[in-house]
């Protein structure tokens, strides 16, 4: 398989100077609640990194660590569904051909495949359940069909040094497998997502094809909780907004990248967070801290 590539141009797109906490991170007046809700959220021992830039002239409107690698859960799965949509536009891969589920794909939490009794489904049907309910079962088999190497090749490729799906999903992480599903940091994540709006992953055709898969999703918990959408219908307009998105759920592990379109502008977003979920005050700490942030993006964009 032939992967084709502006590499050198693409990673000078979405490299960045390395800076250490808080040293440098812009806060422009619009996003100073923000800011201050991860600041404290930091003070408080959360590993915190997020980046947001304004969609047509690339200026960054926030930054925070947004080059550290950080734990993003199922984010990774958005490199998956870019190496699918390469090989269906390529026709190396039919939208109708029928995957099965096996024993060795099964895996619990998120997703609805391992609820319904259908033994196999196509690959199209597929990569719209990762895009709408981060189908972990959808995943596997999806993985097992293209390869995890074919998934980090592409990702290489794309000039991508500090985002990566390291492996399947497992419902148990043993000492022998990758110690997160993926990683990534803000930079390169919003760089991605911006790219793929403009239709510059691999082609067009691609890029439109994985964000219509990531329109259907349904989690709204994060940072998108401050937009107001109908997490089960949004793909038209609601109030001039439009939004595409990934979450990435994990224990100790909350993160989102998007794409929010309003009336005045738009922006790409990545925010991450890391921190030691022992108890349910900690959890929605930060929770409460990329809603905030959601705010300030949505009075941009409004």
């Amino acid at each position: 398989m032939t992967i084709q590539t502006q590499d050198s141009e693409r990673r000078s797109r979405h490299a960045s100077p390395r800076r250490g906490r808080h040293r440098g991170a812009v806060a422009p007046e619009d996003f100073s609640r923000g800011f201050s809700s991860l600041g404290q959220l930091a003070l408080s021992g959360v590993q915190v990194s997020a980046r947001a830039t304004d969609l047509t002239t690339g200026a960054v409107l926030f930054s925070v660590d947004d080059h550290v690698v950080m734990p993003t859960a199922s984010i990774g799965k958005v490199l998956l569904l870019v190496e699918v949509a390469a090989r269906l536009q390529s026709g190396e891969l039919s939208p109708l051909a029928l995957l099965d589920r096996s024993p060795q794909d099964a895996v619990g939490n998120s997703g609805i495949w391992q609820h319904l009794a259908a033994p196999a489904l196509p690959v199209a049907d597929l990569a719209a359940l990762v895009g709408a309910t981060s189908d972990n079962l959808a995943t596997n088999v999806l993985l097992r069909r293209v390869g995890l190497e074919a998934v980090s090749a592409r990702t290489e490729a794309l000039g991508l040094t500090r985002t990566a799906l390291l492996d399947l999903v497992r419902d148990h992480r043993g000492p022998d497998d990758a110690p997160q599903l993926s990683v990534g940091s803000a930079n390169e994540l919003t760089w991605l997502f911006s790219s793929l709006a403009r239709g510059e992953i691999v082609d067009a055709p691609t890029s439109q094809r994985v964000i219509s898969w990531l329109s259907l999703n349904s989690d709204f918990s994060l940072v998108s909780s401050a937009f107001g959408l109908d997490p089960h219908a949004h793909r038209t307009s609601e109030h001039g907004i439009l939004l595409v998105n990934k979450t990435g759920v994990d224990h100790g592990v909350r993160s989102e990248v998007g794409v929010l379109r309003g009336p005045r502008a738009g922006v790409t977003y990545a925010v991450s967070m890391y921190f030691d979920d022992a108890s349910l005050a900690s959890r929605l700490s930060v929770i409460d801290g990329m809603r905030t942030v959601g705010a300030d993006l949505l009075e941009y964009v409004f």
